[in-house]
């Protein structure tokens, strides 16, 4: 299968390119090379830098934690200071916070964890976005329209920042210092476990936010050899053991909390305001981590049903299931970032060899020390 899989992605990527773009179910077409340094391992402790919020407490103890735990060499701890009682932060605010990132960010690093839940947005983009690429309202759109394209998408570099200029960024994100201790503690639990378990992917009755399911059969094709996958017609999944993926389209989910979920777990739900963390009209993605997931993903402001707008599930799980690390795998499969935000523990890899570990996470590499 692995010889025949390069060609089957071909087709099936092809295939979508071809899809017509129709109202509230946009699709346009973008363009994507295999491209970019493969040189080298995933994204790791030695170039991710962590950013934290002094004005926040939370965002402080969460950030130390972090380091701690997965070993963040002292440099790459960057300070910065800002409100964090809103959702959204102004483009001014955004650009006195990076000025001092910029001036203290290591050379070497290539992405950023995020150690805050509020704000997740900046002006009309995503925090997450903004932080990866700058501000820039080419990201933003108002009705139902085509955003700049992320470079990184579905590539195999693996320093996005040499070859790209980006550093996609990732928010460890949560209700309280427990749940997004417990968060950190899955995704450092995850690492090279190869887990055997199950990917849902949910056909939903939402037609609308069911755009997704086209991707479900090309995942069937290409990845029955090596993890179980099922397709499942409803608009809900309950009291199921070990979910590894969970993809769906609804603007609520039912009963994720009667599911168990492995470390390391990726999931989602397509609607209109899913990354609104704390204050969505929808379902906030949020939920998913509640319930056990480790990433997830969802948008800031109304983007349409555009998947070139969401996580492609097809790329997260080929990416992943190669051993790219949680914020590689779901970056690369979204084409068009700007109004998505990333949530979850960046570094989780379960599908990593064992033997390989990510950079900086060498037996002796040193890191923060503090207390929990």
């Amino acid at each position: 299968m692995k010889t025949v899989k390069p060609l089957v992605r071909q087709i099936l990527r092809s295939a979508w390119l071809l899809v017509l773009i129709q109202p509230c179910a946009c699709n346009s077409q973008v363009a994507s090379e295999e491209t970019g340094s493969v040189a080298g391992g995933s994204i790791g402790p030695a170039t991710l830098a962590v950013i934290v919020n002094d004005a926040d407490p939370l965002s402080r103890r969460i950030g130390a934690y972090y380091a701690q735990q997965r070993h963040i060499p002292e440099n790459n701890l960057i300070h910065v200071s800002f409100a964090s009682d809103r959702s959204g932060m102004t483009r001014g605010e955004f650009a006195q916070v990076m000025a001092t990132v910029n001036a203290r960010v290591p050379s070497s690093v290539e992405a950023y964890a995020l150690a805050w839940t509020r704000p997740y947005r900046v002006g009309c983009m995503s925090i997450t976005t903004a932080f990866a690429a700058g501000y820039d309202e080419a990201f933003c759109a108002r009705g139902c329209k085509a955003t700049r394209p992320s470079p990184y998408f579905d590539t195999d570099s693996r320093r996005p920042h040499e070859d790209f200029g980006w550093r996609p960024a990732m928010l460890l994100a949560g209700t309280g210092f427990d749940d997004i201790k417990a968060l950190i503690d899955r995704g450092v639990a995850a690492d090279g476990t190869r887990p055997p378990g199950t990917g849902y992917l949910v056909s939903t009755n939402d037609a609308a936010r069911n755009v997704r399911s086209r991707f479900y059969p090309g995942i069937i094709l290409m990845q029955s050899d090596r993890f179980r996958f099922k397709i499942i017609q409803s608009n809900t999944v309950r009291y199921k053991e070990n979910i590894m993926f969970y993809f769906t389209g609804l603007a609520r989910v039912a009963g994720i909390d009667t599911n168990r979920f492995l470390p390391g777990a990726i999931a989602d739900h397509l609607t209109s305001s899913g990354g609104q963390l704390t204050d969505s009209r929808q379902m906030s993605s949020l939920r998913w981590l509640e319930a056990g997931a480790t990433g997830s993903y969802g948008t800031v402001v109304e983007p349409c049903a555009f998947t070139q707008k969401f996580p492609r599930p097809d790329i997260v799980i080929d990416r992943y299931l190669d051993g790219e690390t949680l914020l590689e795998a779901y970056w690369k499969s979204v084409a068009w970032p700007g109004q998505g935000v990333f949530i979850g523990e960046p570094l989780a890899a379960p599908f990593r060899e064992k033997n390989t570990p990510l950079q900086g996470m060498e037996p002796d590499s040193p890191g923060v020390k503090t207390s929990d």
